[in-house]
């Protein structure tokens, strides 16, 4: 694959011994996962994806909180659980390999152990939308963060991208419209004010996330 400026920055911070951790944080739909991917793909064996949404809780944990009609919303994640995999990843190069979970859009759930880092792996690439957030859980995750790259794109972008998806995975336009609105404009308001945590703001362009 060829390589970007983004790629060469993201290279640049691979070490000769150890592990280290890059982030991406930005709003729903801002193309953190694509970039992430992209990074990855163009680094190759010496870089590995986690992403934070296999992190979700399951739809019978949302249903227990109360929360399945705020998913994708701060609460909705297992914040300390995903700070546990990064304390484990930074600790387990050259020693054993690391299987990681996901998040199925077809399935709506988190799925365990699709993602691999292999013992060798010396840069993760991880992301997700609290990745800045100062708040208990998510705190302890920002600290494992060797670097933090805000991921921007314009709003009337992130919109188009967001009713896409929605409409990909089975909702009529209407309740797509409703959900942004209802859950995923909040979402992004709370990410937006992690904007000065991160180490820089990055703008990449390209294709629309799945």
């Amino acid at each position: 694959m060829e390589s970007t400026p983004l790629a060469e920055d993201a290279r640049a911070l691979v070490p000769a011994a150890g592990r280290v951790v890059l982030g991406l944080a930005g709003p729903p739909g801002a193309g953190k996962s694509t970039l992430a991917r992209s990074l990855v793909r163009a680094l190759g064996e010496v870089a590995a994806y986690v992403p934070l949404d296999g992190f979700h809780l399951s739809n019978d944990q949302l249903d227990r909180l109360g929360l399945r009609t705020r998913k994708g919303s701060e609460p909705s994640f297992d914040a300390f659980g995903y700070a546990a995999l990064l304390t484990r990843l930074v600790a387990a190069v050259d020693r054993e390999p690391v299987y990681v979970p996901d998040f199925d859009r077809a399935l709506d759930e988190p799925v365990a152990a699709r993602h691999l880092v292999p013992p060798e792996a010396r840069l993760v690439v991880t992301e997700g939308n609290y990745l800045g957030l100062d708040a208990p859980g998510w705190r302890a995750a920002w600290s494992l963060l060797d670097e933090l790259w805000y991921v921007e794109v314009p709003e009337a972008e992130r919109d188009a991208r967001l009713l896409a998806r929605h409409r990909r995975h089975g909702r009529s336009a209407a309740a797509a419209r409703a959900w942004v609105d209802a859950n995923d404009v909040p979402n992004a308001r709370l990410v937006e004010g992690t904007r000065g945590r991160c180490d820089r703001v990055v703008c990449p362009l390209g294709p629309a996330p799945p």
